[in-house]
């Protein structure tokens, strides 16, 4: 398994894995699939070539099976946070400490941006295992956003999390 920083060349791979990620968990991504079906490989080489955002894969061999997205603060006065989107790993997966990976990968990135102090996420209230994860991470819990997301006649809560570095 690597972790490694995406680039351009990874784009057809991570359409093939942000497609499957909001079909298979639409709860947990403000996008929908439906947003997203029709961009074309162009849309995410140009998300990946973006030198203020680091998105990070889980590669199995040459799938990638895990995603995360680091996003570091432009304003000045923000420059202090950065929140993480996107996170994912492929269901196939899952419980092989493959988001641990990815996660540490983003917090080691997000240190290593000096003026970083705090890194922010959303996680749906409902997903234990991801709130599981962040929590042994040392990420606490700030508020909920209820209703945050509605999925047809289904509301979801977001809980707002954040990591002191």
């Amino acid at each position: 398994m690597e972790i490694r920083r995406l680039n351009a060349g990874d784009a057809e791979k991570y359409r093939i894995t942000r497609h499957e990620a909001l079909r298979t968990n639409p709860e947990a991504f403000s996008s929908s699939y439906e947003d997203e079906m029709s961009y074309e490989v162009a849309e995410y080489r140009y998300r990946l070539e973006r030198q203020s955002t680091y998105t990070f894969g889980a590669l199995d061999q040459d799938r990638l099976v895990g995603i995360v997205t680091l996003v570091p603060e432009g304003k000045q006065k923000l420059k202090h946070r950065a929140p993480i989107f996107a996170m994912y790993v492929t269901p196939g997966v899952r419980g092989q400490g493959i988001g641990r990976f990815l996660m540490n990968t983003a917090l080691k990135q997000a240190a290593e941006l000096m003026q970083v102090e705090q890194v922010y996420l959303t996680v749906t209230a409902s997903n234990e295992a991801a709130k599981k994860l962040y929590t042994s991470l040392g990420f606490k819990t700030y508020g909920v956003d209820r209703n945050a997301m509605r999925i047809e006649d289904t509301y979801f809560d977001d809980e707002l999390m954040v990591l002191f570095l």
